[in-house]
């Protein structure tokens, strides 16, 4: 992914709402199956880690990414953005 290409994901996740929170039970199996639904979904999906999280928002993105077989777009705070272009619902034109 080049990095206008990211640029441009950043700009759209302005907009949207986070959707998902990770909380003291962190990254599991079923988690990494419910970001997986939503960027089928979705494409780009924002996350937030909560403070009783073990993990840094930089870990828990990474693992979702891992698990999901997403890209991490950006970590800001303790909040994440994750994009992975959907098989059959393709809404977001990265050109």
């Amino acid at each position: 992914m080049t990095s206008k290409q990211r640029a441009y994901l950043r700009s759209l996740a302005v907009n949207i709402d986070t959707i998902m929170q990770v909380g003291k039970d962190g990254v599991n199996q079923n988690m990494i199956k419910t970001v997986g639904d939503a960027l089928e979904a979705r494409e780009l999906i924002k996350l937030k880690t909560l403070e009783n999280c073990g993990l840094t928002p930089r870990e828990a993105a990474e693992e979702l990414a891992a698990g999901t077989g997403a890209e991490v777009i950006t970590v800001i705070g303790s909040k994440f953005v994750l994009y992975r272009e959907s098989v059959k619902n393709k809404r977001i034109e990265l050109g």
